[in-house]
């Protein structure tokens, strides 16, 4: 990187970190720090929320699936629109929860259920976001080594340090820095100006990509030329994709509604002005996220037809040899094997495939088949040498993009594009972090002491805590190897918690008959499940199946595993082999929620006694304590178009143009043109590859690009008027000082009557 390229990163983060202290100091109690004074606007939290949702990982995780996979599958995409939609226009759950007035999802549990519950959900959920979330820092300290040509070693006073070490610390020192300066009123304001400056430089790269390679000259080409089955273009001939088929749609949109609920806490999710601000949010998020799928996807359609298209062979062929070098080097320790492994992974000749006169490519032969094999052979077919190759496998994909912009990018681009990954980093790891070390001060430490903390003590444990979750962040991306995709690594890692917590969650805020037996024994099932499932990934190549083979066990484990996916054949396909667990993350997660529902409903009608009171809990009693009168509506087209949309009598007009504009969006024009239109069109007239490379560029770039210029605009206006109003709110408010977490008899302390203070 040149001078130029370091001020372009530097200045910017010098202005975040300085805001980050400025907010500190409209500190004036605990509701401030966990919940930024429960004064944000619905722009300040819809650009902090998509500035936290689009982090290193993300992209990394989204290019690698994309260049195994094409972009075919996102069409199928195209039903999770108006399920998002639908969830956040009717407030599903986050409404409810926002009634409760919790400031944690253990504080919610409490009030649900029991003491108890709250202490061990608030524990498992911890241990789950945390195994899930520690790679981040691990994935984005490769991504800024391989980005800035950095050695994998330093020497400081004559001791060789490894450089991952210190990036992972820099990248931590800076999250944890904005968390401890004012805790989610720095992460707020912070992640909305982080916001604003990202989404400027995703345009600037989203042309940059279109502009350097021709979409119907190089990029469509290379789409189309797959094997058939797993086409990376048509969205009728992907069925042999494996990991990322149809079958992952339908865990994702069961995912969605099963888990929308589930990581629910303090943070941006309770810290709206009132329960119609938090849900207007959500629904202005629904313009605000879909620009940044589009840069990612772009991202990977650079890379595959860079290093597919023959135009560009002689530059794949240096881009490989330096990926596959810096990656051995990282792996292999002995010396005298790395340097043989690297000699013949260099002497590999030049990759050129000529579309449409060489056969096509396939997930199992395509042009980095060769580099993948020679690895494998080199370091042996050995249990360690299986593992091995599934680390080079996974970091061979995942430092293809770093690598490859740091030798095409310009001057200033390059800079341009550090910045925009240091931003993504900060505003995602900090988060991430601050909701664990939440949810322990709040669900674990709180719960077990006889009386709240006064509010500076409690400030200074939620710190102290969020510097433990940190050291716990750098010892695990150093110690811990991910050898699944990006994805489907945190998918299972979080179904210790996501394969109970959905039920917890929905029956608790919808449900009557739900106990806490049916709570305990969903978590307790889904913490046993899912643990039993990532041993058995992480060992697999190692341990367990070298034990299967030496027992004499595979053949008959394989006919097993076999004929339970059978009935699911091509998209759930179980064969065993030596290198990689059969069952994969999202089919094992999609088992641990179904097997949790049913713990969870069995258990709870066998214990239920009498039916929960769900209206003292959401605040919905009179003054004498009665459940509110229930009338019944007249459903006339106008209701029924209001109720489909989520309007409420607390709607302004101005509220009412914006969902009606999310629905037109995503509903009329992205789902029932865009998608079921297509779907009747092409069963009546199967449309051509060339067809489908016309309608992605059409909808899946120009239409969200278009929606994306003007809501950049949009937000950056709303995100400045918010912003100022936040510190207006602030100044104004009256703070309670026993609005801090704490629960009483199935009640929060700050409602049992008038301030004290």
């Amino acid at each position: 990187m040149s001078i130029i390229d370091w001020i372009i990163v530097a200045v910017p983060l010098a202005l975040v970190m300085y805001t980050a202290q400025r907010a500190g100091k409209q500190i004036h109690g605990v509701v401030d720090f966990l919940s930024a004074g429960r004064v944000c606007g619905r722009y300040v939290i819809s650009v902090a929320d998509a500035a936290t949702g689009l982090g290193v990982i993300t992209l990394v995780a989204t290019v690698e699936i994309n260049y195994r996979t094409g972009f075919a599958m996102t069409f199928w995409n195209g039903v999770l629109p108006p399920l998002l939609i639908f969830l956040s226009l009717t407030g599903f759950c986050f409404y409810r929860f926002r009634e409760t007035r919790s400031m944690s999802i253990g504080q919610f549990i409490e009030l649900r259920y029991n003491r108890k519950l709250r202490i061990f959900a608030a524990s498992l959920r911890s241990i789950s976001e945390m195994l899930a979330n520690m790679i981040c820092p691990a994935v984005a300290a490769r991504f800024f080594i391989y980005y800035l040509g950095l050695p994998h070693t330093v020497s400081i006073l004559g001791f060789s340090v490894p450089t991952f070490i210190l990036v992972v610390l820099i990248l931590l020192t800076l999250s944890i820095s904005i968390i401890c300066f004012g805790g989610t009123l720095s992460l707020i304001i912070t992640d909305t100006l982080q916001g604003l400056i990202c989404y400027p430089i995703l345009v600037i790269f989203v042309i940059y990509v279109l502009n350097a390679f021709s979409w119907s000259g190089e990029i469509v080409p290379v789409l189309m030329d797959r094997v058939p089955g797993e086409s990376f273009i048509n969205p009728y001939d992907i069925e042999n994709l494996r990991d990322f088929n149809i079958a992952l749609l339908v865990v994702v949109c069961f995912n969605g509604i099963y888990n929308y609920a589930s990581w629910i806490g303090a943070g941006n999710t309770s810290a709206g002005k009132s329960p119609h601000e938090q849900k207007m949010a959500g629904v202005l998020g629904a313009w605000r996220t879909g620009f940044s799928s589009v840069f990612c996807v772009l991202m990977a359609l650079m890379l595959i037809t860079l290093f597919t298209h023959p135009d560009y062979a002689p530059q794949a062929k240096e881009l490989r040899d330096q990926i596959s070098r810096q990656v051995t080097m990282e792996l292999v320790s002995d010396v005298e094997k790395r340097n043989a492994t690297i000699a013949k992974l260099e002497s590999i000749p030049e990759q050129k495939h000529e579309i449409n006169l060489d056969a096509p490519l396939s997930q199992e032969r395509n042009l980095d088949t060769v580099y993948l094999e020679t690895f494998h052979d080199s370091v042996g077919h050995t249990p360690e040498g299986n593992y091995q190759f599934q680390q080079f496998r996974t970091l061979y994909h995942q430092m293809m993009l770093p690598m490859t912009l740091r030798h095409t990018l310009p001057v200033g681009l390059i800079g341009l594009f550090g910045l925009l990954m240091v931003m993504m980093m900060i505003s995602t790891d900090d988060s991430r972090i601050f909701s664990s070390a939440l949810t322990i001060t709040q669900d674990v430490i709180m719960p077990l002491r006889s009386k709240p903390f006064d509010p500076r003590t409690h400030i200074r444990v939620l710190r102290l805590v969020s510097i433990g979750v940190g050291i716990f962040f750098f010892l695990g991306s150093f110690f811990m190897a991910q050898l699944d995709y990006i994805n489907l690594f945190i998918m299972m890692m979080c179904s210790v918690w996501l394969g109970g917590a959905g039920a917890v969650m929905i029956f608790g805020l919808y449900s009557r008959f739900g106990t806490t037996a049916g709570a305990f024994t969903a978590l307790i099932g889904s913490t046993v499940l899912a643990l039993g499932g990532i041993l058995l990934q992480r060992n697999w190549a190692d341990y367990v199946y070298p034990f299967l083979d030496q027992q004499g066990w595979v053949d008959n484990v394989g006919w097993m595993l076999e004929t339970l996916s059978a009935p699911l054949n091509p998209y759930v396909v179980w064969t065993i082999n030596p290198v990689k667990f059969p069952i994969n993350s999202v089919e094992y997660s999609m088992i641990v929620m179904v097997s949790c529902i049913i713990l969870y409903c069995v258990v709870s009608l066998l214990t239920c006694r009498k039916p929960f009171p769900l209206e003292r809990m959401l605040h919905r009693e009179k003054s004498d304590g009665t459940a509110p009168e229930i009338r019944k509506a007249k459903w006339t087209p106008r209701r029924i178009l209001s109720a489909l949309i989520g309007i409420t009598p607390e709607y302004t007009t101005g509220d009412k143009v914006i969902a009606l504009s999310v629905f037109l969006y995503s509903l009329v024009w992205m789902f029932l043109f865009a998608f079921v239109g297509v779907i009747l069109w092409n069963i009546f007239s199967p449309r051509s590859k060339e067809w489908w490379g016309d309608y992605f560029l059409v909808v899946t770039l120009i239409v969200p690009g278009i929606a994306a210029a003007l809501s950049t605009v949009w937000f950056t206006i709303g995100g400045y008027v918010d912003l100022r109003r936040l510190f207006h709110d602030l100044a104004a408010r009256k703070v309670d000082t026993r609005d801090d977490g704490w629960v009483e008899n199935n009640q929060s302390i700050s409602d049992s009557g008038e301030n004290p203070s």
